[in-house]
């Protein structure tokens, strides 16, 4: 994949260069026509337009790409933290749930794979919360302006230089906006553009991302962007006692990210960008009831208002998928995989007419596959960010794609450290596999989002610039991570897709595990046993009367067996 990209940089590189020296060849042998010739002097303009337009349609087509500057993530203060536990006994002591909502919460927060080191917002920390419109306001402030800074500090980038900014939030649209908060605290100027985009979901970056990408091609003012994705989980908590309603309350926490998006990528202004956007892709199946109706907000029975997630929702998610793939792929996956995946197709093709034409096998027989095989996305990016969805959604996503633990694992650690963050949650796990240095120059990295509506979207980034370890090491420092990348991967995460059968997929695995080392401790302990007893016969042969230390040899060997079979069995 990556080499597919870099022939095809250079391929068109060079084509702008070859262009630009024939259009220059072209102009100056016309002024030299013109002035051999001695045509009229109004001529002579006419190579000059012609090297202006070719300068324009240049700087069009290097302003069409969109690069990622760099990106900073909010890591909420120690006195929101909110351990499992804790949370257990608070939603028991707030009083509006009843046994039967505290268990089922209790189970879904359990299977979900969600640590002990999440955060709540202060408001939700109260007896009972304070679910007010003051308090949610306060939260969008405690979680942007933090989020800002640490972005403009990182960048070099003042607020006067931004000239769009694109802020997302599902659940909260107060007046005045969320981007004028942030306008008014910066104090931007006067002509910025802003956008305040709602309802979005987990897939609203991509759509931010789009947005100042149209906005910087738009204007040719605008050189900076910045999107801000976060999630307000003051309003969306919801204290009723509907049970497909409070799944929100279980998976959402607190915080927050910024990215700073250009079409300049000069290294002088702000030291380089550390992205390219390589491509970008958006499904939206809004028009259909079902995916329209799979996921919304309403009043339940007792006028309390919450976010509920409709029948089947995991089925239209894997046709909305589907869908999203088939568009994505042409784009995304290399030439080598495009051919396999054509080859398998046309001999399924082939051996399914042979079938129909010869009679050789009855309908029914599933000896040979009646669809193609699925497309190795693995060789469509070198790392994945995933919606972070619980351990369940995520195992289940991951292995639809074909992803291995490795590919999972970034979207699995971010929701054990910090929940489900909607669209933030993307650049939580790239920051994940930054902070793990995984991400090196040439590497692409895949970012997809489902929201509401249904809609996907996906981003796939291309790292760029020169590797430089000290910078990497200073920003893993101030991330999000810093305190605790050391102790990820947590293994735990890998059951298998968390509840019953994640538990049932662990203990196989464990077994299997106990069972290679019980037969690594009994061929170890016939090992010994043969040993000592070549040893007795040879003591015999000399002089016999060893048969008592044969015996006792034999016994101790299967006693240190016993011994450290034991120990692989004891809990």
């Amino acid at each position: 994949m990556t080499m597919d990209m870099a022939h095809r940089d250079h391929l068109l590189a060079a084509f702008h260069g070859l262009l630009g020296a024939a259009t220059l060849f072209l102009c100056l042998l016309a002024e030299l026509l013109v002035f051999a010739l001695h045509r009229h002097a109004a001529l002579h303009l006419v190579p000059v337009c012609a090297i202006l337009l070719l300068r324009r349609f240049l700087r069009r087509a290097s302003a069409a790409d969109t690069w990622l500057v760099d990106f900073a993530c909010l890591k909420p203060p120690r006195r929101l933290r909110i351990p499992v536990a804790a949370l257990l006994e608070h939603l028991r002591l707030i009083g509006c749930f009843d046994a039967g909502s505290v268990e089922f919460m209790a189970k879904v927060i359990e299977g979900s794979g969600m640590g002990n080191e999440t955060y709540f917002p202060a408001p939700l920390h109260h007896i009972p919360p304070a679910s007010t419109h003051a308090a949610a306001v306060e939260e969008a402030r405690a979680l942007f302006f933090p989020a800002l800074d640490d972005l403009f500090a990182r960048t070099g980038v003042p607020p006067s230089r931004v000239g769009a900014l694109v802020v997302n939030c599902s659940g909260f649209c107060p007046a005045p906006s969320l981007a004028a908060i942030i306008v008014a605290r910066y104090r931007m100027r006067d002509d910025v553009r802003t956008f305040n985009l709602s309802g979005m979901g987990c897939a609203a970056g991509a759509v931010g991302v789009d947005v100042a990408r149209g906005v910087m091609a738009a204007h040719a003012g605008v050189k900076y962007a910045v999107v801000v994705s976060a999630e307000i989980v003051t309003v969306g908590w919801y204290s009723g006692r509907d049970q497909a309603k409070l799944l929100l309350n279980c998976y959402f926490r607190t915080g927050c990210s910024a990215a700073l998006v250009t079409n300049n990528n000069n290294k002088h202004t702000h030291g380089g960008a550390r992205y390219r956007l390589v491509s970008l892709t958006r499904t939206n199946q809004s028009a259909s009831d079902r995916s329209y109706r799979s996921g919304y907000r309403e009043e339940d029975d007792e006028g309390v208002t919450g976010f509920t997630l409709g029948q089947g929702v995991g089925r239209m998610v894997s046709e909305l998928l589907r869908a999203h793939l088939v568009a994505l792929s042409p784009a995304l996956l290399p030439l080598r995989e495009k051919l396999r995946y054509v080859a398998a197709a046309l001999l399924l093709s082939l051996s399914s007419s042979q079938r129909r034409n010869h009679h050789q096998r009855r309908r029914d027989d599933k000896s040979l596959p009646t669809v193609p095989p699925m497309p190795d996305f693995r060789a469509a990016a070198d790392h994945f960010c995933l919606p972070s969805s619980g351990r369940p959604m995520i195992w289940r996503l991951g292995q639809g794609l074909g992803l291995g633990e490795r590919e999972m694992e970034a979207a699995l650690m971010t929701f054990h450290r910090f929940g489900n963050q909607s669209a933030a949650s993307l650049w939580y796990q790239l920051a994940y596999l930054e902070a793990k240095g995984r991400v090196r120059p040439g590497d692409t990295v895949w970012q997809l989002g489902v929201g509401s509506g249904l809609k996907a979207n996906s981003l796939v980034w291309e790292r760029v610039g020169d590797a430089d370890a000290g910078r990497d090491v200073e920003r893993a420092m101030a991330g999000p991570w810093a305190d605790c990348i050391h102790k990820y991967p947590v293994t735990e995460t890998f059951a298998g897709g968390g509840g019953r059968e994640g538990a049932v997929l662990e203990l196989r695995r464990r077994r299997r595990e106990l069972d290679l080392k019980l037969d690594d401790v009994a061929d170890r302990a016939r090992q010994r046993s043969w040993s000592c007893a070549d040893g007795d016969e040879e003591q015999k042969v000399e002089g016999g009367g060893t048969a008592r230390r044969s015996s006792e040899a034999r016994k101790e060997a299967e006693r240190a067996a016993t011994r450290e079979r034991g120990a692989y069995y004891t809990p």
